[in-house]
């Protein structure tokens, strides 16, 4: 992702996004795969996005791999990025896929939740 976006969100702004992908898709649209994850407390969502978050999600977004291969990309301490990798997967952003290996054994692949994800915060 080489954006990302972060906004107020209200109900409205909720269903309005919902009307406008219900008429595309009976245009016969192509819909993007988006996920929104809606934030109540801006405080939870300052939490989610560190800088080094932010860089686990890009290196998932450009390419799914396992929590090794991602640390060493990213020069990172094994545990750190498992830790982020929790946080991010707690908070709906990224998935942990168990993949069989071929012949023996399994492996946990990180995969970005949608090709695009909106995070939006609603300050009460």
């Amino acid at each position: 992702m080489k954006k990302l976006s972060v906004g107020l969100g209200e109900a409205e702004g909720f269903f309005a996004q919902g009307r406008r992908v219900s008429r595309a898709a009976d245009r016969g649209a192509s819909i993007p795969e988006t996920f929104t994850v809606t934030f109540e407390d801006p405080e939870d969502l300052a939490q989610i996005l560190t800088r080094a978050r932010i860089g686990v999600f890009r290196a998932v977004k450009a390419e799914p791999a396992s929590i090794t291969t991602i640390a060493s990309r990213l020069h990172r301490d094994r545990s750190a990025v498992k830790r982020d990798v929790d946080a991010l997967r707690e908070a709906g952003l990224v998935t942990v896929e168990t993949v069989t290996n071929a012949g023996h054994g399994t492996h946990k692949i990180v995969r970005a939740t949608a090709t695009r994800v909106d995070l939006r915060v609603s300050i009460a």
